[in-house]
């Protein structure tokens, strides 16, 4: 049996560009993971989605 595990983000989540708290959490082709708010991710999406393996996005808590 094989469990699927969905990390939600919380307070404890920090976006890497200014600190504030993380709303979206990218994994890249590269393997590697960046946290950012809903202002950098905003900022930076066109970026993101050229180099991102899976976006979870929790902006829509802010509404």
């Amino acid at each position: 049996m094989t469990a699927t595990v969905t990390e939600h983000l919380t307070a404890a989540d920090r976006c890497d560009r200014c600190g504030a708290q993380a709303y979206l959490r990218v994994t890249l082709n590269s393997g590697g993971e960046l946290l950012f708010c809903a202002h950098h991710a905003k900022a930076h999406s066109d970026k993101l989605s050229q180099v991102a393996l899976k976006i979870h996005d929790e902006t829509s808590k802010l509404s």
